[in-house]
């Protein structure tokens, strides 16, 4: 009788340390879930400490705290949906994990921020809608409803899987409650004009030059007989006119009002030409002893693509940050009486609050569309990640040069898809591709099992077409989606407060 009670007690022992150990991992998993809303929430409250402590006494103050907890939300939603672009192609062809990535981009947006970032984004602040037709009082609920609405627009596109433009989102809901309080004059319609061409300018730019630099590489190195070779006679020159890009990108882009056009496209070159000489050497030693293959040159690739990362991460913080903090910059210029001007500058510590937002937000939802950009719209290596940061940074540099509004999400998220249908094209129709294939399957005529295998793979589409179909929907509805919100925001916020 002892021993079945014992045994029976044992039983009822062990289901109820699995009923415990099941009820723990519940537990933990709640936790983690509520961990990211607690540190946000946690940040918008530091937010409105931090900016209490510039303002209390001054006129407006309880406008200006509040309204620099809804830039901390735009910041923080700024980094879950626009830096993954600058990450989401090196993670997608593992040449970086998911923590290095988000640490590199956390790490330079706030640099880019903060070093490059204090002036302020004139058609942020006041290019979209005339600041002299709305009075002081008013224009802080514009930017107010424009905060919220586009904040709250860029939330639902993240939890969508849309990567959609920041500026576009902010733009609109600028636009839309300008509209509401001052009427249809109060906009620049040519500014908006600008900004609805790029829907279209953007990803289309940036699709065909990440094309033909992936066409560039395939021709010239991946299907050579001497793969190596061939990498060190030309990746030398394409390290030098990416260094020379990305220089001259974060020169004219990132420090914009600072350098010009020309000067930075001259500091560019001369970058370009010393990266040239430089990696020369380089690339021959981290050769030796590679195998003659693909993944051999995916190696190669590797520290380039991880150093552009890097590179964009910092234009963009300098960039970008303007879309969170130049609302905010306003509403604390006309809380107290004055109107933004071309020459205004945001205060540091509005800066400090759009830098750390953007990096928090990109530490706890970027991984998100991180995944969709860099893994389920087309399979990504490192080059053809390589090409797609590449033509982020030269498309961005080509536009500004002739004067046309781009979006940077746009022309990196186009520069993916770019990549994608070429490789759809390039199996088709490429003769040097089959005729590489036909002397490594050891296949001399048309009939073999290479031919065979050749015209499975030309089935094939290489790029989701949902995806596709999602993210230009969501592009196409960006500006009159946080233009209408922001609309009917700015109507109960005058309701309220006017």
């Amino acid at each position: 009788m002892a021993k079945p009670r014992a045994r029976l007690e044992k039983l009822t022992l062990d289901k109820d340390l699995d009923k415990l150990s099941l009820a723990e991992e519940a537990s933990h998993h709640v936790m983690r879930r509520l961990a990211a809303p607690g540190l946000a929430l946690l940040f918008l409250l530091l937010s409105m400490a931090f900016a209490a402590t510039y303002v209390t006494g001054s006129s407006g103050a309880a406008i200006v705290v509040a309204a620099a907890a809804i830039a901390g939300y735009m910041a923080m939603n700024i980094g879950a949906n626009d830096v993954t672009n600058n990450v989401g192609a090196a993670v997608g062809a593992k040449a970086m994990t998911m923590a290095t990535a988000l640490g590199i981009a956390a790490v330079f947006e706030v640099a880019g921020a903060l070093i490059a970032g204090r002036k302020v984004t004139l058609t942020i602040e006041a290019g979209i809608v005339d600041s002299g037709l709305i009075d002081p009082p008013a224009l802080v609920w514009v930017m107010m409803a424009a905060l919220i609405s586009s904040a709250a627009w860029i939330n639902i596109a993240t939890y969508s899987r849309a990567p959609v433009s920041t500026t576009h989102s902010i733009i609109g809901g600028i636009v839309g409650a300008g509209m509401t309080a001052a009427g249809l004059s109060s906009v620049n319609w040519w500014a908006l004009a600008g900004i609805t061409a790029s829907w279209s300018i953007s990803p289309l730019l940036g699709g065909v030059v990440a094309a033909i630099f992936l066409a560039f590489l395939k021709e010239f190195i991946i299907y050579r007989e001497d793969k190596i070779g061939a990498a060190r006679r030309w990746m030398p020159v394409v390290l030098g006119v990416t260094a020379g890009a990305f220089t001259a990108y974060v020169a004219v882009f990132a420090l914009v009002h600072v350098i010009s056009l020309s000067s930075g496209l001259l500091i560019g070159l001369l970058t370009g030409i010393v990266c040239y000489v430089s990696s020369k050497p380089w690339i021959h030693r981290q050769s030796v002893g590679l195998d003659n293959r693909n993944q051999s040159l995916r190696k190669l690739f590797r520290m380039p693509l991880i150093f552009s990362a890097a590179l964009l991460s910092f234009a963009h913080g300098a960039n970008d940050v303007s879309n969170a903090i130049g609302p905010l910059s306003a509403i604390v210029s006309a809380a107290s009486g004055a109107v933004s001007t071309e020459g205004a500058r945001a205060p540091f510590w509005v800066l400090l609050i759009g830098a750390l937002g953007i990096s928090l937000g990109l530490l706890l939802y970027g991984p998100l569309l991180i995944r969709v950009v860099g893994e389920e719209i087309t399979r990504l290596n490192p080059m053809r990640a390589f090409c797609v940061a590449l033509a982020t940074a030269v498309t961005v540099l080509l536009a500004s040069a002739l004067g046309l509004p781009i979006s940077s999400t746009h022309t990196a998220v186009g520069a993916v898809f770019g990549v994608g249908f070429f490789r759809e094209w390039y199996t088709r129709h490429s003769r040097r591709r089959l005729e590489y294939v036909r002397q490594k399957t050891g296949q001399a005529d048309f009939m073999g099992s290479a031919e065979t295998n050749f015209a499975e793979v030309r089935r094939r589409r290489l790029v989701r077409r949902s995806h596709f179909l999602t993210i230009i929907a969501a592009w196409v509805i960006t500006v009159p989606a946080s233009a209408l919100l922001s609309a009917v925001v700015y109507l109960v916020l005058s309701g309220l407060f006017l």
